[in-house]
């Protein structure tokens, strides 16, 4: 006996009606309840000496009440030639009132039904997490319109509107500030402890909450497409999948169940062809089909998993399937990219240098305006500092973009050229430039107009708070310290990989060579997750066994590409994850070891003793509860906090 989570992917929150709350809203509680105090009132009747009829009108009231929705199940599946263990639970119900042990079979039927309101309400706990992401964002926003303000439901919200936000209110759309300062409570997007200042210009969430200044904000992305939405539809998506080991139970579940009714036709038929009688030997075999059902060992599964997602999908960690979970509990390596990963990847330019014959705003400029459109951490660095600078913007065209080596466009007429020096570089003079800059700790970027090169830029990026944290604590779960892969010059990598503790350091690569790598390890019997954030890694993160992107200010093409997505800028969450998903594993083991064992001690005890039917349906049942609910305690706030200590 399963209960099923509803795992439709999150749309745009729409207006509806207020939702029923509690465990009253869940049918198999109903049910339950109407069941259990039938079954009282029978009890009742019987021994109070009341007529026959009447507690037997009561008994068959409790089986009606309780049996229905499982009958009717097992009737549909049976039809699709699917045998379902609920089906078998009712039909011995029945079997027990056949022959008179109506009270047995009401007893069934009560302990059945309470087991499944039971793991009804403990899904309910698992859908109510995901839903909550949802529930953050406001219903309404106030719209500014050219004549005043108008309130609208978020849903409506489209790319360009302003909405005001007053102190106090929570963000109805993802968007930049373009007036006004306030401080926002952002930690349901991003798990920052404190409010981050918010002044025109800054990104803001949809679901967090603003402080005390007014804001007016620009939409950037539709409802569908915010953020927390996204976190939401992906969480969803995970909840739908199953694990390779539940796979494998359902696979073989289906011949274990004809074998069981098999088993217990001939435990029925085999001692009344040797005399033995009807009434004992038909409770053996009904007792014997209720305690060898595989209901326990079919919810082992999915209830650590499934509670471990949403978990992490509530601190920021956005698992994209049980599959994925599964992978993450049994990582063996770590190999991170740099930029934007290891760092902050916000660099900042600190040198330039002009060549001989060329003015350095003049190589500013080019190089700003070909790495404009670009997305790499390290193209923002450039433009922002032109922008500094006070050199107004200039149009690139003809604008393309090779990961790993760099981009070009034509700038006023001429073929600029900016990158990695491996690729560009071909002057003397400017290489002793870039050597002296990749000495002193710097990225060092080339910059070529019409063939010949005009300047060497160098940037540099500050070290992710709590990163040397994180690669000792993956060091201490894994046995290995993680890799550094990146395609940064050799210098600036090691001192990087210095800070953090990696000793490991693969510099100078290309997305392929990025590739290459981590099949190289894989190839040694390691199962590695790779960590990174820009396009150039998403070829590796596709490789691995299991890729994580760092989302804030993560490419598309990288988000899609990872198994998983981190929306905070807090690299502690990996070893967290990582922790989380192994703890899972270990429920999922260990509720294996639990349904196996109470399916193979109450089938021996039915076999070779006598165990009252009863006592074999509150043992398979409680079983099945204690599975389900063991799953459960990853959904507790304590089991995140226990995977990040």
């Amino acid at each position: 006996m399963t209960a099923e989570l509803s795992t439709t992917p999150a749309a745009p929150p729409e207006p509806t009606a207020p939702r029923r709350s509690g465990v009253w809203s869940l049918p198999e509680v109903r049910w339950a309840a109407a069941a259990t105090a039938l079954f009282a009132l029978g009890l009742t009747a019987q021994l109070t000496g009341g007529p026959a009829w009447l507690w037997w009108a009561l008994y068959l009231a409790c089986y009606a009440t309780g049996g229905w929705e499982p009958g009717w199940a097992g009737l549909q599946a049976l039809r699709e030639r699917k045998l379902d263990v609920d089906l078998l639970m009712v039909l011995a119900a029945i079997g027990a009132a056949a022959i008179g042990q109506v009270f047995d079979g009401g007893l069934l039927i009560v302990i059945f039904a309470t087991s499944g309101a039971l793991e009804a309400i403990a899904t309910k706990r698992t859908e109510d997490s995901v839903r909550n992401l949802l529930d953050l964002a406001p219903d309404q926003a106030t719209r500014l319109t050219a004549t005043g303000e108008e309130t609208v439901h978020t849903a409506t919200l489209e790319v360009g509107d302003v909405i005001m936000v007053r102190p106090g209110e929570r963000i109805g759309g993802d968007g930049e500030v373009v007036d006004g300062a306030s401080e926002v409570d952002q930690a349901t997007i991003t798990g920052e402890p404190l409010p981050v200042d918010k002044a025109a210009g800054d990104e803001v969430f949809a679901g967090t909450l603003n402080g005390t200044g007014v804001l007016r904000v620009r939409i950037t992305r539709p409802a569908g497409e915010t953020v927390i939405a996204r976190i939401v539809a992906m969480v969803a998506e995970a909840s739908s999948t199953k694990a390779r080991t539940q796979l494998f139970i359902e696979k073989i579940e289906q011949r274990y169940s004809v074998g069981m009714v098999a088993a217990t036709l001939a435990l029925f038929v085999v001692p009344l062809l040797f005399g033995a009688a009807l009434e004992p030997t038909l409770l053996r075999a009904m007792t014997f089909m209720i305690v060898a059902s595989p209901c326990a060992v079919v919810l082992a599964t999915m209830p650590p998993l499934l509670s471990a997602i949403a978990n992490a999908g509530r601190h920021g960690v956005l698992v994209k399937s049980a599959v994925v979970l599964e992978r993450l509990g049994t990582v063996t390596h770590v190999a991170f990219d740099k930029t934007g990963t290891l760092t902050d990847g916000a660099p900042r330019l600190t040198e330039l240098r002009a060549l001989p014959g060329t003015a350095e705003d003049e190589v500013l400029a080019l190089a700003a305006a070909a790495e404009h459109p670009s997305e790499h951490p390290l193209a923002r660095a450039v433009v922002a500092a032109a922008r500094e600078a006070g050199l107004p913007p200039r149009p690139a065209e003809a604008f393309t973009s090779t990961p790993g080596h760099g981009v070009n466009a034509l700038v006023d007429g001429r073929f600029v050229e900016v990158g990695s020096p491996a690729r560009l570089l071909d002057d003397e003079q400017a290489a002793g430039v870039v050597a002296e800059l990749e000495q002193a700790g710097h990225t060092a970027v080339v910059v070529k107009a019409d063939g010949r090169p005009i300047g060497v830029l160098g940037l540099s990026d500050r070290v992710r708070p709590g990163a040397a944290g994180a690669v000792a604590r993956l060091t201490a779960l894994t046995g290995a310290r993680p890799v550094l892969l990146t395609g940064d010059n050799p210098r600036a990598a090691a001192r990087l990989a210095a800070e953090v503790g990696i000793t490991d350091v693969r510099a100078g690569l290309l997305p392929q060579d990025k590739v290459a790598a981590v099949r190289e390890l894989e190839a040694a019997g390691g199962k590695v997750l790779l960590v990174g954030d820009g396009v150039n890694d998403a070829p590796a993160l596709a490789a691995a066994h299991t890729g994580i992107a760092m989302g804030r200010g993560g490419a598309d093409l990288t988000l899609d590409t990872a198994d998983a997505v981190i929306t905070r800028d807090e690299l502690a969450t990996i070893p967290a994850v990582v922790a989380l998903a192994r703890r899972a594993r270990r429920l999922v083991v260990a509720n294996l070891a639990i349904a196996g064992g109470f399916i193979a001690v109450l089938a021996t005890w039915d076999l070779v003793g006598t165990l009252p039917l009863p006592l074999g349906v509150a043992g398979h049942e409680g079983s099945t509860v204690i599975v389900g609910l063991n799953g459960l305690r990853l959904l507790r706030r304590a089991a995140w906090r226990r995977a990040a200590a």
